[in-house]
C-alpha cells in the first residue's frame, strides 16, 4: 500500500471513545423494549430489576459475600465523591495522583474538605507514583486505572493487608477488565459507560467490611448532602444495596444494563471479559512496535492500560514544527479520522499529552482495532504530506 492511498477496509464499529465507550458487539435498540419505564422504581419490579443489576454485577466480577454491592447517583464521580465526603477525616489521607481524575480526587480532599494530615504522591503523565511510600496507617485515594494517561497499578500486592487505614479505589475503566483483588479494595467505584458499554449517569459502589465500620464508627464534622449519606441513625443505610435507590434511576439504563452483564456472562464472567481486553491491547501493542511515529505514553510496560489506551507522537520530524502544531497534533489525526468514518472520539483527553487515546476495552472487536491501524498510519503519512516542511 502506498503512504497515502486509503486503505482498503474501515471498521465495522469506529467507535473507540474511552467514555461513554461502545456497545457490546450486536447491541441494537430492541434490547431495551422491556424496560420498566413509565412506573416507579420502587415498585417490586422494578426493585427487582435494579437489585438484578446488583447480583449479577456480584457474578460475573466475583465479589465476595463479605462486600456489599449498590447503585448510586452521578456515575463513578457520584460515587467517588460518597465515599471521599463520607470516610474520609478520622485519619492521615495519601493522595496518588497520575493523571486527570486522581487530579480532581486530591483536589477535592484539599481543596473542599480541607484535610489537614494530607500526603500528595504524585507522578506526570505516563509515570506511577512510588506505590512503597504509601503509609498502611493512613487512607489512601487512587485510581485503579488511569483513563486519562494509560498508566495503572499492576496489581495490589502494594497495599499491606494489616493496613490501618482504607484504600479507596475509582476503578471506574479497570472494572471488568482488569483483577481486581477485593481483599485489598475497601471502597471500590466504577460507572457503567466504560468497560460495560452502559449508559451514563449511575454509579456503582462496593463496600468492604472495614469500610462499613468506619462509616459506623465516624461522624464527619461537615454537613452531607442527601445524595452523598449513607448512614442512618448511626448504622449503614442498606437502602442502595437493596435496590432503594436515593434518587429516581432512569430504568432505561438499568435495563441496558442488564443486557450488558448477560453479554458478559456469556463471554465468561470477568475472566472472559479480560482475554477480550487482553487480546485487544495485544493488537495495539504489535502494532505500536511496528509504528515508527507512535509510542505509548506508559513509560513501563508493566503499567500500561489495556484498556485505556494512550498513544504520543514520537516521529522527530514532529519536533520541527511549532508548539501549537504539537499540541494539536492528536486532534488533527481524530478529526481527520472522523471524517473518513475510520475512528471516532480518539483524541487525548483534554488536560492530558498531545496525542491518541483509543479504548481496547471487552466491548471492542480485535478485527475493528485491525482495521483501525493502517488508517492511523495513513492519516500520518497524510498530515505530514499536507504540511510546509513534512515529507511523506
Amino acid at each position: 500500500m502506498n503512504e497515502l492511498s486509503k486503505p482498503d477496509t474501515r471498521p465495522a464499529n469506529p467507535r473507540f471513545s474511552s467514555g461513554p465507550c461502545a456497545k457490546r458487539p450486536g447491541w441494537s435498540v430492541t434490547v431495551l423494549e422491556d424496560a420498566f419505564l413509565g412506573r416507579s422504581h420502587r415498585h417490586k419490579d422494578g426493585k427487582a430489576r435494579l437489585m438484578q443489576v446488583m447480583d449479577r454485577t456480584r457474578s460475573v466480577l466475583e465479589i465476595p459475600d463479605s462486600h456489599l454491592v449498590g447503585i448510586v447517583p452521578a456515575s463513578d464521580t457520584g460515587a467517588m465523591e460518597m465515599a471521599l465526603w463520607s470516610l474520609l477525616g478520622p485519619r492521615g489521607v495519601d493522595l496518588l495522583n497520575w493523571e486527570n481524575f486522581g487530579a480532581t480526587w486530591a483536589n477535592d480532599v484539599l481543596n473542599q474538605l480541607k484535610l489537614d494530615d494530607v500526603r500528595m504522591l504524585e507522578a506526570p503523565y505516563g509515570e506511577l507514583p512510588d506505590l512503597s511510600r504509601v503509609d498502611p496507617g493512613h487512607d489512601v485515594v487512587f485510581t485503579w486505572n488511569g483513563t486519562t494517561s494509560g498508566v495503572r497499578v499492576p496489581d495490589g500486592d502494594w497495599i499491606a493487608e494489616d493496613r490501618e487505614g482504607l484504600t479507596i479505589c475509582d476503578a471506574t475503566s479497570a472494572a471488568f477488565a482488569m483483577d481486581l483483588p477485593w481483599d485489598k479494595l475497601d471502597v471500590t467505584t466504577w460507572s457503567w459507560q466504560k468497560v460495560m458499554g452502559g449508559e451514563g449517569a449511575h454509579g456503582m459502589i462496593v463496600l468492604g467490611p472495614r469500610a462499613v465500620t468506619r462509616l459506623e464508627s465516624y461522624t464527619p464534622p461537615w454537613p452531607m448532602p442527601k445524595l452523598f449519606r449513607l448512614v442512618k441513625n448511626g448504622k449503614l443505610d442498606m437502602a442502595p444495596f437493596e435496590a432503594a435507590t436515593i434518587n429516581t434511576p432512569s430504568m432505561m439504563a438499568v435495563e441496558d444494563a442488564i443486557d450488558s452483564l448477560k453479554w458478559a456472562e456469556a463471554e465468561g464472567g470477568v475472566k472472559g471479559l479480560m482475554a477480550r481486553t487482553n487480546a485487544n491491547f495485544k493488537a495495539t501493542s504489535a502494532w505500536v512496535e511496528s509504528a515508527y511515529w507512535v509510542d505509548f505514553l506508559a513509560l513501563d510496560p508493566a503499567f500500561r492500560s489495556p484498556t485505556s489506551v494512550c498513544l504520543k507522537v514520537i516521529d522527530p520530524w514532529l519536533q520541527t514544527r511549532g508548539e501549537d502544531f504539537k499540541d494539536s497534533v492528536g486532534k488533527r489525526i481524530a478529526a481527520l479520522l472522523e471524517a473518513e468514518g475510520a475512528a471516532l472520539d480518539i483524541a487525548s483527553y483534554v488536560s492530558a499529552p498531545a496525542g491518541l487515546r483509543i479504548w481496547n476495552g471487552a466491548t471492542v472487536e480485535t478485527s475493528d482495532l485491525q482495521a483501525l491501524f493502517p488508517w492511523l498510519d495513513w492519516a500520518w503519512a497524510t498530515i505530514k504530506a499536507e504540511t510546509d516542511g513534512g515529507t511523506s
